[in-house]
């Protein structure tokens, strides 16, 4: 499960509307609490994918090194990531599934449909290494969080 705050939540779905019709990246930081990762703070990235940012997405390892750093500085860690499927649903892709490598992380994707966001939906990346990894859909609960 992802808990996430209304400020986050909109903050990514604004992102995926001020980049349409590309896709738009970044992390989700904060920590986890068994099951549940808790979102406490996201982190835009530039996509830097120049070959078609409309339907894929990159984020340079530094930028993701950079974001790592000043999470760990207030105690934060990486819980996840987020992008944009421009008026394309939002499912993973077998892209999707190719380029994710952080096992246990949320991938959260959100719809921007004629360049207004309308359905967000978040994935587990499962399994134990990249062999038998697999995106597991689970439930998203926008609420206040600490």
């Amino acid at each position: 499960m992802l808990k996430i705050s209304p400020k986050d939540y909109a903050e990514i779905r604004r992102h995926g509307e001020e980049t349409y019709p590309h896709e738009c990246c970044g992390v989700l930081l904060g920590q986890m609490d068994g099951d549940v990762r808790i979102v406490t703070s996201t982190a835009r990235c530039g996509n830097t994918r120049t070959d078609s940012p409309q339907n894929r997405y990159h984020i340079d390892p530094k930028e993701l090194v950079r974001i790592q750093r000043q999470a760990r500085e207030r105690a934060e860690d990486v819980i996840g990531f987020y992008h944009s499927h421009p008026d394309h649903p939002a499912q993973w892709s077998k892209t999707d599934l190719e380029e994710a490598h952080w096992i246990s992380c949320s991938y959260v994707i959100t719809r921007v449909a004629a360049g207004k966001a309308d359905v967000t939906n978040s994935f587990e990346l499962t399994g134990s290494d990249e062999a038998d990894k697999s995106f597991t859909q689970e439930s998203v609960e926008v609420e206040s969080v600490p």
